[in-house]
């Protein structure tokens, strides 16, 4: 280990972003019981049906004691409603990765306790999001639906025509071998029915599932044609009749457990991935006290390193060399990994460094960690002289051209093309998520908010207008007020910008758990075919 810590957690700086981060997470806790209280005043009428909660399915579905990463957590937030007091997150279904069976799995399951498990607009993107990650991870694909469909009071056009990716994907996952089953607990309408229809195996429960192209209200509408909803897509008519479904259970838990026996049934015993691996030895618990509330105030990112890696020990690439580009190598979970953070902006030195750094860990096949905490690349007349731009794109190039898993976690700032050099969304890292206290933006809204008006000065010196102060600072505060709400960790996690908020004491599990899938995945092959299976 060539660094040693200099961070002092009882400090009264270190307590006060502490409580900062502790108000920050309860506020993200709330988020997430809001979601699933939201779902559980429905809990009478499911058991009225005989009926089992979502969360309880899931439960039920996953093995007990077993990891379960939960994925997009936050999606729809504040994009329902304008107010952060009412706003729902989670689109309107719970994903995440699991095992069942001991196999690793992609677990989807609708929020039927909410709206009925209508696909919210953030939810068809977040389901998009787990498809994309279950064909890059090579994971079996374990749907549980029950599921209204489209809200028609809220139909947009778009979402219409981008829906038909989910079906593609349920098609893409099932030719790459990758075993796509659906528990059919209830309705699948129109749309809906794909679902059953694209997956590889279906199981349905008496009495409840339902999977109809169109429903009595719409075949009465469309045709005149009058049928029982059992007649057009009950459970026993498709086990027995159409052919749409493989087995007919009995109830929710009868469904499940058919569930686990099939996915046994595969024979995909788990690729092992333990590994031995010592614990830091700075204990997780600072890292709240390390972050600062403001990216104005500084911090040593190697501390945040150093509670992160195995045995705290790392080796750190050209440390004297662009010196705020922080590279270094380590182990997380037993796995070697590249690790890249900034301790200000990316420089010229910095930026020549970490494209060295990306591109000898390809050539070792080590996985790279992006720790984000950036303002963004260096501007000034010397920076642009030293050709910050040319050298800023041969780290992006680097980024985008990567072979190993990239795994971003954004902890403090991500700005401007930093977020884009440090491996943001639109780079696909494997896998993205943010801390708490995260902001990402073009610029820091102040920033934003000073450059405006500047412009609009200029504009009126050369149109001889005295300007109005007070007209000058009500559209700074407006345009300051703009980008700070946009940057917020929340509201970004519910556009789908991240794979989810995370506890920054969590990172070490939640890097090892990925790293472990990303392992897994290069050692698993599965028997591509050029087609998916079809329904017969």
């Amino acid at each position: 280990m060539n660094f040693e810590s200099t961070w002092n957690p009882h400090s009264p700086v270190a307590q006060q972003r502490r409580d900062a981060a502790l108000s920050r997470l309860a506020q993200w806790q709330a988020l997430q019981d809001r979601a699933a209280l939201a779902s559980a005043q429905s809990k009478p009428v499911f058991d009225k049906r005989g009926q089992l909660l979502p969360r309880e399915r899931v439960a039920l579905l996953l093995d007990p004691g077993a990891p379960f990463l939960p994925l997009c957590a936050l999606a729809g937030f504040m994009q329902d409603t304008p107010d952060p007091a009412k706003s729902v997150p989670g689109g309107g279904m719970i994903a995440g990765i699991g095992f069942i069976s001991g196999v690793r799995c992609m677990v989807v399951a609708s929020d039927s306790g909410i709206e009925a498990g209508a696909i919210q607009a953030r939810g068809l993107e977040k389901i998009l999001r787990v498809q994309e990650l279950a064909l890059e991870n090579k994971l079996p694909f374990v749907h549980l639906v029950e599921s209204a469909g489209a809200n028609l009071m809220q139909y947009k056009v778009e979402g219409f025509v981008l829906g038909g990716s989910l079906f593609r994907n349920l098609a893409r996952l099932s030719a790459a071998g990758l075993p796509v089953l659906t528990v059919q607990h209830g309705s699948g309408t129109a749309g809906g029915a794909y679902m059953p229809g694209l997956s590889d195996t279906v199981i349905m429960v008496r009495g409840r599932s339902r999977a109809f192209l169109a429903g009595p209200p719409l075949l009465k509408a469309a045709t005149g044609e009058v049928a029982t909803e059992e007649e057009l897509g009950g459970a026993e008519m498709h086990t027995s009749v159409s052919g749409l479904g493989e087995y007919l259970c009995e109830d929710d838990r009868h469904a499940l457990g058919t569930a686990r026996d099939v996915v046994a049934r595969w024979d995909w015993a788990a690729h092992s991935t333990q590994r031995q691996a010592k614990p830091p030895r700075w204990d997780a618990e600072e890292l709240l006290g390390l972050m600062p509330a403001h990216h104005r105030e500084p911090i040593d990112m190697r501390e945040v390193i150093l509670r992160l890696v195995d045995d705290s020990d790392f080796l750190e690439f050209k440390p004297l060399f662009g010196a705020a580009t922080v590279c270094a190598q380590a182990r997380i979970g037993g796995h070697a990994v590249g690790i890249i953070s900034n301790n200000g902006p990316i420089d010229v030195a910095g930026a020549n460094k970490a494209t060295h750094f990306i591109q000898w860990m390809c050539q070792l096949g080590h996985p790279i960690i992006y720790l984000q905490n950036t303002t963004g690349y260096m501007v000034g007349k010397d920076s642009e002289q030293g050709g910050m731009i040319k050298h800023g794109s041969k780290m992006i190039q680097a980024v985008t051209s990567a072979t190993v898993p990239q795994i971003t976690i954004q902890c403090g700032a991500s700005f401007g093309a930093g977020n884009y050099g440090m491996c943001g969304r639109g780079y696909a890292p494997r896998f993205l998520f943010s801390w708490p206290g995260a902001k990402t933006a073009v610029m820091g809204g102040e920033q934003a908010a000073r450059t405006m008006q500047i412009v609009a000065e200029a504009g009126m010196a050369r149109k001889g207008i005295t300007p109005d102060p007070d007209k000058l600072q009500a559209q700074f505060d407006k345009i300051v007020a703009l980008f700070e709400a946009q940057a917020d960790a929340f509201y970004t996690s519910g556009l789908v910008l991240d794979d989810g908020v995370i506890d920054p004491r969590d990172t070490r599990s939640v890097l090892s758990f990925c790293l472990d899938t990303c392992t897994e995945s290069a050692a698993r092959q599965p028997r591509a075919t050029s087609f998916g299976v079809a329904r017969m």
